[in-house]
């Protein structure tokens, strides 16, 4: 046996370890990963909503008959007829709608602490499919009510799918090669939502998505563990001159001493109490959206009475924006783009002594808020001109579509982005303050654009500073 190792210790590390439940964690945890400050929960946070989702959505679908005749009566029936449908619907939307808020947070202060840093990568990857997976599982379940809010929701949605059709009918060969009809019938089984599209969202929010975040959240897990644990600043290397100065930093790791002397904590007790704190408070917050909000349900969908205006979920809201400046350039180049760059940031910066250091540090920082500033400041004169001026069609009529598509507040916007991460990269020669500086811009811009469709835009898409000024029809 190891010298330094107690009794009490090898007890506690084969409790872990023969703990199905306590398997999940390393026998000892570094005070790091705890910080409140530095991972602030918010992985842990969407675990339990999963859950949530989970055990909510396995009542709700017993009580629900996903068909176009019978759907929204079901839903109906659950909201005013069995004992608390009303609060399990509630709960299981809300804990929907925080899973696609957290997650995007949960990218974010991964990215900012460099979590995909020192052989990370990979995680990275399986993080940002577990994000598109939360935003397709929310968007399947949006349909499931059959009421004019899902309806319209994902009518929207469907035509975003077929934004591939701007550039085949520039080109003249829809009628020879329809990728975005294509698209579109993969998505919802026909030109228009109906039976078959209700028929997929409902197998697709069921099984197929939740068991694919299943999947690559048990990888995300076993990643972590794989890699050391959640990501923290490196230590320093141990300068051992002989056997014996090796064998007393073995010997200090496996009892859990950093190289600050730092005691690791075990995972039981103290985790499973913070986790147990966690899940408690997620719970309560939940209960209490539940009581106070209900999950709206509007008149059964009517396919003759169309919304207006007819909005896609909020978080799609971004895109829906960028799409009525140029289908093609919102739809598809800039979210691809997007995805494209949140999966390359890993081989763009491999600088690991960035690793679990907030903003890199002090120039990093400063970076952040330089990026966030300047974004700002070009998307919304961007949208300024197309809304007080108008944009190229305004001016000249026929001007070709293919202009329109290729330069408009979109196309523009995603350019500086790039433009001003390539001047950062060669100012400071730092992939990671170009990463910063790119990642800053385009959820700056992200979150702008989903404001916009949020919150001021009107029927007919128009824009208006309240809703008050709506008109009346």
């Amino acid at each position: 046996m190891s010298p330094g190792i107690s009794e009490d210790n090898k007890r506690r590390v084969g409790r872990v370890s023969k703990n199905f439940f306590l398997h999940i964690h390393a026998n000892k945890v570094h005070p790091h990963s705890l910080e409140t400050s530095y991972t602030f929960g918010l992985g842990m946070i969407l675990g339990f909503l999963f859950l949530v989702m989970i055990l909510t959505g396995v009542v709700l679908m017993m009580n629900y008959t996903p068909s176009i005749e019978r759907a929204y009566n079901s839903v109906k029936d659950i909201v005013f007829v069995v004992p608390g449908g009303r609060y399990i619907r509630n709960i299981h939307r809300w804990a929907a709608h925080g899973m696609v808020l957290l997650s995007f947070l949960h990218l974010i202060r991964v990215f900012f602490t460099g979590g995909y840093l020192a052989g990370r990568r990979l995680n990275w990857i399986i993080g940002v499919s577990i994000l598109v997976v939360v935003l397709f599982m929310n968007f399947s379940g949006y349909l499931l009510p059959w009421d004019q809010l899902g309806y319209w929701a994902v009518t929207i949605g469907s035509n975003i799918a077929a934004s591939f059709r701007e550039l085949t009918d520039i080109l003249g060969i829809t009628q020879v090669l329809d990728i975005g009809g294509f698209i579109k019938k993969l998505l919802i089984g026909d030109e228009t939502v109906g039976q078959a599209a209700l028929s997929r969202f409902f197998m697709l929010h069921v099984i197929f998505l939740p068991v694919t975040l299943m999947v690559l959240s048990g990888v995300h897990l076993w990643r972590i563990r794989k890699d050391g644990g959640i990501s923290r600043p490196q230590k320093q290397p141990v300068q051992a001159e002989g056997v014996a100065q090796a064998e007393v930093a073995v010997n200090q790791d496996i009892n859990g001493a950093d190289d600050r002397g730092r005691e690791k904590f075990y995972s039981w007790p103290v985790v499973m109490w913070a986790e147990l704190a966690i899940l408690l408070l997620t719970v309560a917050a939940l209960l209490v959206m539940a009581f106070l909000f209900d999950a709206p349900l509007r008149e059964g969908a009517n396919p003759d009475l169309a919304e207006n205006p007819a909005k896609s979920p909020w978080y799609f809201l971004g895109i829906q924006e960028l799409v009525s400046y140029s289908a093609f350039a919102g739809g598809v180049i800039i979210p691809i783009l997007f995805l494209v760059f949140l999966i390359s940031i890993p081989y763009l910066d491999r600088e690991d002594q960035k690793l679990g250091v907030w903003f890199s540090g002090k120039t990093g920082r400063k970076l952040t808020w330089q990026s966030l500033g300047i974004s700002f400041f070009v998307t919304v004169l961007f949208v300024f001109i197309l809304v007080r001026f108008g944009w190229f069609r305004s001016w000249f009529p026929d001007i070709p579509q293919i202009i329109i598509m290729l330069v408009n507040p979109a196309t523009l916007s995603a350019l500086f982005y790039m433009l001003w991460a390539v001047w950062i990269k060669r100012k400071t020669g730092s992939g990671r303050m170009s990463a910063i500086a790119l990642f800053t811009c385009v959820m700056t811009g992200f979150v702008i654009y989903t404001a916009i469709g949020i919150w001021f835009r009107g029927p007919n898409w128009e824009f208006y500073w309240s809703s008050s000024q709506w008109p009346v029809f």
